[in-house]
């Protein structure tokens, strides 16, 4: 892939100082961004470096306080999302925005339906969304509810809107957060198809490896101002992650002595229907254990049945070598366990309530006297774990909801840390987070194991459960597929071929 194209047409897209302000918070300063046709650029930073801002003056969520964006070589104006999809701009954000309860086809042709002699023309419709589905070589029935898709399949929907109508430049932001090995490479292969017939892509994702198999150019932000853009066959790995963080950074993984203990959480023969079927497995105080294994291979799911958040078919559960009917997630954290979720916006957080609020809900026993929340405690324990997690962003009466991915984590982190939790869940503890966040989380972890606390991790990046776990349980098709004793020993490849299946 060239590393920048070398027509003498004006970029495709140009933005220029572009400048915003929020109360108290300068969010971009003098940033510029250029795509050209057939190009992808990578957009990285940390939370809150402003990628998010840029993007939203781009899609006309926000105006911009100072700037001015280019299309071709031409002023153009955008103050609203209308506009925005006028001038050929989409965005496919990483919580999807379609409505459930629709077909693909009615998704794609939402806004603009298509008629005959005044009526609705749903034979048509279906031929041009079964047309855009061939273009993208997706198995997608135009019929379908949105709701029976897999992800990775409602993300071909999007693109398929935003091909419909007659995008050219197409924003994916986190596109690969939710999918699995399999399903990213056939989106990389969409990306690849889209440039190639003159599209221009930005792509923006913490996950560094992508950027290198995927971006012809990488632009790099941090604090809201432009560091640097760079062909990306001119900066190493190593070097990116510095750019992002603005120091250097000796390693992705702290280093951690295990000192395993006594057992402190066995399962056995936990069953669910068919997403989880006779799992057992056992942890031990001091000890990070690790799960691998594609999207639906049972290990949310395996981890909801421990936390009490649906109901076993059969199983048993053993805190402390007492076994324990955990009926409820209430149940679940009388026992000692908490559980970060997978989905932390929709399962993890209330997001119309502040981030004190937040951190209080599973807390407020602890946080009372008598039937009244103490309100000078409450804001005691949540300024000492704001304070040792690095919480930024408004104070803890700012919405949850506006805080970055990452310090929105750091909230969760927060109320089961005040919780004193002894088994402690992480599900896709990094996902969509910046990789300075996810040092932090990483020395978290490794504190959390030298205090005694038993640490389970559910991850997707096989890099992250060797660097950071004692032993990997791998499943498959609900089931435990094998065990890895030495994760630190173990290879990519290895894992691989257990996660699909194959002889372990």
């Amino acid at each position: 892939m060239a590393d920048h194209p070398t027509a003498e047409a004006p970029p495709l897209l140009e933005m220029r100082g572009m400048g915003k302000v929020f109360p108290g918070v300068v969010a971009l300063r003098d940033v510029g961004l250029r795509l050209d046709a057939g190009e992808c650029l990578a957009l990285c930073g940390e939370n809150g470096a402003g990628k998010s801002t840029l993007i939203k003056l781009l899609a006309g969520a926000h105006r911009a306080d100072a700037g001015e964006i280019l299309i071709d070589g031409q002023r153009v104006y955008i103050t609203t999302p209308h506009e925005a999809q006028e001038l050929g701009i989409a965005v496919i954000h990483q919580e999807l925005n379609l409505v459930p309860g629709l077909s693909a086809r009615e998704n794609i042709s939402l806004g603009r339906e298509r008629t005959r002699f005044g009526f609705p023309d749903h034979r048509r419709e279906a031929r041009d969304a079964a047309r855009l589905f061939e273009r993208l070589g997706l198995d997608i029935d135009p019929e379908s509810p949105c709701r029976e898709l897999s992800v990775a399949q409602q993300q071909g929907v999007e693109i398929a809107r935003a091909l419909a109508v007659e995008a050219r430049v197409i924003v994916m932001d986190e596109p690969s957060a939710t999918l699995s090995g399999p399903e990213t490479r056939r989106l990389f292969e969409i990306v690849r198809e889209l440039t190639a017939s003159g599209l221009g892509v930005i792509y923006i994702s913490h996950r560094i490896e992508e950027i290198f198999a995927i971006a012809a150019r990488v632009q790099v932000l941090r604090d809201g101002r432009h560091v640097t853009t760079e062909p990306t066959s001119r900066v190493s790995r190593q070097a990116l992650i510095e750019l992002m963080v603005g120091r250097p950074l000796a390693t992705e993984f702290p280093s951690r002595q295990a000192s395993r203990r006594a057992e402190r959480l066995r399962v056995e023969g936990l069953r669910r229907g068919d997403a989880v079927r006779g799992v057992s497995f056992r942890v031990h105080a001091g000890e990070v254990l690790g799960f691998a294994g594609l999207v639906g291979a049972g290990r949310t799911e395996t981890m909801r049945l421990v936390f009490g958040a649906d109901r076993p078919d059969s199983g048993n559960v053993y805190v402390d070598g007492r076994p324990c009917r955990i009926s409820s997630p209430r149940a679940a954290i009388r026992e000692g366990i908490g559980l970060l979720t997978e989905d932390r916006k929709a399962q993890g957080l209330v997001l119309g309530h502040s981030a004190i609020e937040n951190f209080a809900l599973p807390n407020l026993d602890r946080l009372s006297r008598g039937p009244f929340v103490d309100r000078t405690r409450e804001r005691e324990r949540y300024a000492r774990h704001a304070d040792a997690l690095s919480i930024r962003g408004g104070g803890p009466d700012a919405p949850v909801s506006t805080l970055s991915g990452g310090n929105q984590q750091k909230v969760v982190l927060a109320k089961w840390l005040e919780r004193d939790s002894r088994i402690v869940i992480f599900d896709e503890p990094t996902r969509g987070i910046d990789v300075a966040v996810k040092f932090e989380i990483y020395q978290l972890i490794n504190r959390l194991a030298a205090q005694g606390k038993a640490v389970i991790v559910v991850s997707s990046e096989l890099p992250e459960l060797i660097g950071m776990c004692d032993r990997i349980v791998v499943m498959h098709a609900g089931e435990v597929r094998g065990e890895i004793e030495d994760a630190r020993a173990a290879t990519q490849a290895q894992i691989l071929g257990m996660v699909v299946g194959e002889a372990s």
